[in-house]
């Protein structure tokens, strides 16, 4: 039903396009106006996203659907053992058709892929997101909690939740 690659610095676009129909639609009961706006030039410009793949080292895939993209994920490793999934997106008409559970199991097998041996994949969640039950199905457990400073006086108030892989 889906198909996913790996996203290279020629996708930033496409991923900004994907942001922008997602990221404040999925925020605008949690998030102003103001502050998603911020957090979409913080994380999805165009620079923002290269930077992402290049000096954090963040793998990008991307979903799609009859030659259509649809949703992305991007994962960082940020110790020997423990990897971030910073971003996990599906378009708004395509919640509820497993493109989110595609997404989370292809990230889980390229941290795999890439470390063979038992590790741990976190992540952030805003406390008041409703994919947090998503993330429980998926096998994740809440195991800290926190308001992260992002700057202009905004903060992600956010569950960190884990699984072992």
């Amino acid at each position: 039903m889906f198909t996913i690659r790996q996203a290279t610095i020629d996708d930033c676009k496409i991923i900004n396009e994907l942001a922008w129909k997602i990221f404040p639609e999925t925020y605008k009961e949690i998030l102003t106006k103001e502050q998603s706006d911020y957090m979409m030039e913080w994380m999805y410009s165009l620079e923002s996203l290269e930077r992402q793949m290049t000096v954090e080292k963040q793998v990008f895939l991307l979903a799609y659907k009859e030659q259509q993209f649809v949703g992305y994920v991007s994962i960082e490793q940020q110790d020997t053992d423990l990897f971030h999934l910073q971003k996990i997106y599906v378009l708004p008409a395509m919640q509820g058709t497993g493109c989110g559970k595609y997404l989370f199991s292809n990230a889980v097998a390229h941290i795999k892929s890439v470390h063979p041996s038992p590790c741990t994949m976190e992540l952030n969640v805003n406390r008041y997101n409703r994919a947090l039950k998503f993330y429980e199905h998926m096998g994740m457990k809440k195991v800290r909690e926190g308001d992260f400073p992002i700057g202009k006086g905004y903060y992600m108030n956010d569950y960190i939740m884990a699984i072992d892989i």
